[in-house]
């Protein structure tokens, strides 16, 4: 029911209303404008001499819809959260109290405005929350969508950081707030697309300023409702991280150029191939390497050296012009050209034409290269790596100073690497590597009383793949891990299930440094032995000299080496003899069992030196405490020899070749 008052009325009770409060007759126009309206919005009721005046600065934020509910309004109504915008262009909130009613008989509306920062009744819950929003707004830009995708409100640190203003930024749509170039755009409709399914979206994205600057922010865009309402929005909270961005784009180009050649390094090289294997270009890999580089180094000073690869880079420069060149190492380079094969082997008769003089001498430069294709000979930028570094390799085998091409039988060499590596992956999936066990024999008793575990592997594809090749791949490719993991889960389960049937057999279990170096190792094995039910002290630990040698230095493995002796595990050293013996790692690790390379084994009945040698390292083994135990015994003769130099055990086919688990209880009866 609407009240019927009289102008003069009316307007002394708003104006003693101690909060910003105004009347519009019905056709929009203001009629009465309180003071405190002057000193709360900025504006005088002079501001709003035409129709839609207040509509358009005030209330510009609101839809023509919604003022449209307001102006026609027949009863009270209380909206909230309207962004006002100020005279000078800060915003706030507020909530309004509209009241239509008669002022001198005709049909006019009253507003109460309640600004947030002023009114508000709260709990506690209520005020965590505000305090929170609060805080945001201080702390991050903040800018709200409409369920359109246009902007409804924004807070002052986005206007200040945008330099856009309030009229100008308020209804433009979300896409016109990034540059526009394709990405971008593109950037912004997977972030609509996401928000406007419900799901939260964040990353760091580029936006564009109302000067056309641009800049860097974190965005969190968050859906507020649910999507099926028609008042469904979206929140954006923005962190300008333009400083970091910049900053990280400066590293990253000290970390992507060669600094004395200005040449793009490794790294670079590498984000560039893989771009032009997905764009699905064909191109030449061209690594070349220069010969007898140190023994250069060690003719002529450190100055002469910089001048001399500056001088070397210029005529790559010029030679391969319109190519990517790259700088992998000191003396290698890498270029990415369309050229053909006998243009990029003509670059030694350039050097030859164009030598590279040190004061009046030029210098006896030679080049090694491989040309490999991509994508014909190899996919990726590791296979070209590989590739390109096995063809150097022949090369300098032939006698250097020249550049190949793969050729076809070290192209089918790297393919079946290659395959080896996918089969690989799979047959550890499937768990399709089998675990064979060769038996060890105590010389005194002649009886076994443990095996050593060997990894085989037959594929359906690529048939048998034999240790020698396998275990170097699978350490090059990182799945001597895997291998590793499996072998130790196999060996455990094994030993336990013989302790079953009443048979105590330590099992042998090869190691590498690099597992080693996983600092999770020592607990694995550890939680292994728990799981699969095993004893500790049925576990041996098989490492080389190398290992030892490289575990010398690091802590950490020693102490994981420790721990896993002090509950029972047993370590024994491989292959002593064929790498660096060092007293020290012998001093520092716990090694308990010395296993002789068979190496030795083999000549043993032949060569009085190799028998003196392996009587010296049988007496060296039981002056440190050690059990020796050698390995690759063949005949009758050689095991006599050892049992005359008073060696422990013995290991090899004159015993058992490797055979399967359930084999091992019919060699122990016979």
């Amino acid at each position: 029911m609407n009240v019927n008052l009289t102008q003069s009325c009316e307007e002394n009770m708003l104006i003693k209303t101690p909060f910003p409060t105004f009347a519009l007759n019905q056709n929009g126009q203001v009629i009465i404008w309180n003071p405190a309206c002057e000193q709360y919005f900025g504006y005088t009721k002079q501001d709003f001499q035409s129709t839609d005046s207040l509509k358009d600065q005030l209330f510009s934020t609101l839809t023509e819809n919604e003022w449209q509910r307001i102006l026609n309004a027949q009863e009270y109504i209380r909206i909230n959260n309207i962004q006002l915008i100020h005279k000078n262009e800060t915003l706030s909130k507020a909530n309004f109290i509209i009241i239509p009613c008669l002022i001198n008989n005709e049909h006019s509306i009253i507003f109460y405005c309640l600004p947030q920062e002023d009114f508000f009744t709260i709990g506690e819950t209520e005020q965590e929350l505000l305090d929170l929003k609060n805080g945001l707004l201080s702390t991050f830009m903040t800018v709200t969508l409409d369920h359109e995708g246009f902007i409804i409100s924004c807070n002052p640190l986005f206007l200040k950081t945008s330099k856009w203003t309030p009229k100008r930024v308020l209804r433009k749509s979300f896409w016109q707030l990034f540059p526009e170039d394709e990405e971008s755009q593109q950037i912004a409709d997977t972030i609509w697309n996401t928000i406007s399914k419900g799901k939260i979206w964040k990353g760091d994205v580029q936006k564009k300023k109302k000067t056309g600057e641009t800049y860097w922010v974190h965005l969190t865009a968050i859906p507020t409702s649910s999507p099926n309402e028609d008042d469904f929005h979206y929140f954006l909270i923005e962190q300008d991280i333009t400083n970091e961005k910049e900053m990280q784009q400066k590293l990253e180009k000290i970390a992507y150029i060669d600094a004395e050649t200005g040449l793009m390094n490794v790294h670079r090289l590498e984000s560039i191939v893989k771009e032009m294997i997905e764009e699905k270009q064909n191109f030449y890999f061209v690594y070349l390497s220069i010969d007898k580089f140190y023994t250069l180094k060690e003719l002529h000073n450190v100055e002469v050296e910089n001048n001399f690869i500056l001088e070397f880079t210029k005529r790559l420069k010029i030679y391969f012009q319109d190519s990517v060149l790259a700088r992998v190492n000191e003396s290698d380079f890498v270029v990415i050209t369309p050229l053909g094969e006998w243009f990029i082997q003509e670059f030694l008769s350039y050097l030859k034409q164009n030598p590279i003089y040190i004061g009046h001498r030029a210098m006896p430069i030679t080049v090694s290269g491989g040309i490999t294709r991509s994508p014909q000979d190899q996919s990726n930028f590791t296979q070209l790596m590989n590739a390109s570094l096995l063809i150097i390799s022949e090369v300098r085998q032939a006698g250097g100073d020249n550049i190949l091409s793969l050729s076809e039988s070290t192209h089918k060499k790297l393919n079946r690497k290659s395959m080896i590596e996918k089969r690989l992956l799979l047959a550890l999936d499937q768990r399709n590597l089998k675990v064979l066990y060769q038996p060890q024999v105590a010389l005194k008793t002649g009886k076994i009383y443990a095996v050593e575990a060997f990894v085989r592997w037959e594929d359906e594809e690529i048939g048998v793949v034999n240790p020698d090749e396998l275990i170097p791949i699978a350490e090059e490719s990182g799945l001597i891990n895997n291998i590793g993991s499996f072998m130790i889960e196999e060996a455990c389960k094994q030993a336990a299930e013989w302790l079953r049937q009443g048979l105590e057999l330590k099992v042998g279990i090869n190691m590498s440094v690099r597992e080693f170096r996983d600092k999770n190792m020592a607990k694995f094995i550890l939680d292994t032995l728990v799981k699969t039910g095993c004893p500790a002290h049925l576990i041996q630990l098989e490492i080389t000299e190398k290992f030892a040698l490289e575990a010398e230095a690091e802590t950490s493995i020693i102490q994981q080496m420790r721990t896993l002796e002090e509950q029972g595990i047993t370590f024994v050293l491989d292959d002593f003899g064929t790498g660096y013996a060092s007293f020290r790692y012998m001093q520092l690790l716990p090694i308990q069992i010395l296993k002789i390379d068979q190496m030795y084994i083999q000549s043993l009945t032949k060569s009085e030196k190799t028998q003196r040698l392996i009587n010296g390292i049988v007496h060296f083994g039981k002056s440190m405490n050690l059990t020796v135990l050698a390995e690759g015994v063949e005949t009758e003769e050689q095991k006599q020899l050892l049992e005359q130099y008073n060696c422990d055990a013995i290991q090899g086919y004159l015993i058992s070749k490797p055979v399967t688990a359930d084999k091992i209880p019919k060699l122990l009866t016979n």
